[in-house]
């Protein structure tokens, strides 16, 4: 491990996640707590803890959304998640709520069963239902659940993610049973999209070495539910 990054840096790529299914509004509250402490990029949660001023800050459900101040936590949450097996248009209603109640970035699941049938035209077009409902400032991050996925699955994976005006390829959910993010497939991800797009490694980061490894492979960002003890491990300067 040639790379190294100090606490303060390396928290900065992390989305704090939450997505356990028996999560509960305090168990959120304290995630978004942690982000905050800890210095997270952003804070992942499912999309019926939304809007955070319910949830997080105890603000009153009917409330406008509350917005993070420069440098808190951005707020991310998930389309379609976690089997992609929703219709686009719903997958498209349900981001568009989400960017109303508060969500800066939007992680969408694709249909990896339509792109192994040979159908990427038709993964491209369900992407492109989520963009159209989520312009651009809102960040799109694209899962493509890589360890499911060939090498040219993940290529054709990204392109259509890239043609459809995404502005993140994510490798995986966490909950789909061939594993998470490689450092192989983040590298490949990365070589597919070049520069410009960003890259987020998911699924199975629970080490400050994990974490560089996928860093040095390309992974602009790191989901993660285990990046309070993840920093601990990281270099203060």
């Amino acid at each position: 491990m040639s790379l190294k990054l100090t606490r303060a840096e390396l928290a900065q790529y992390i989305d704090h996640t939450l997505l356990a299914t028996n999560a509960t509004n305090e168990d959120v509250a304290e995630l978004y707590r942690e982000a905050r402490e800890i210095g997270a990029y952003a804070v992942c949660v499912s999309p019926n803890m939304l809007p955070i001023g319910a949830a997080w800050v105890g603000l009153d459900p009917d409330s406008e959304p509350y917005e993070p101040a420069e440098g808190e936590p951005q707020v991310a949450t998930v389309v379609g998640f976690p089997s992609g097996k929703h219709h686009s248009n719903l997958k498209a209603v349900e981001a568009s709520r989400a960017v109303a109640e508060g969500a800066h970035e939007i992680d969408m699941v694709i249909d990896i069963g339509m792109l192994k049938a040979g159908h990427p035209e038709l993964v491209e077009k369900d992407i492109a239902t989520v963009r159209r409902a989520i312009p651009s400032p809102t960040i799109l991050k694209v899962i493509i659940e890589s360890a499911a996925l060939t090498d040219a699955e993940i290529i054709q994976a990204c392109e259509a993610s890239v043609a459809a005006g995404a502005d993140f390829v994510k490798t995986s959910t966490g909950f789909h049973a061939a594993g998470g993010a490689t450092v192989e497939a983040v590298a490949l991800m990365r070589k597919t999209v070049g520069p410009d797009i960003g890259v987020k490694a998911s699924g199975g980061v629970r080490t400050y070495e994990d974490a560089m490894a996928m860093i040095e492979a390309g992974a602009s960002r790191l989901g993660m539910s285990s990046g309070k003890k993840v920093l601990a491990e990281a270099p203060e300067a």
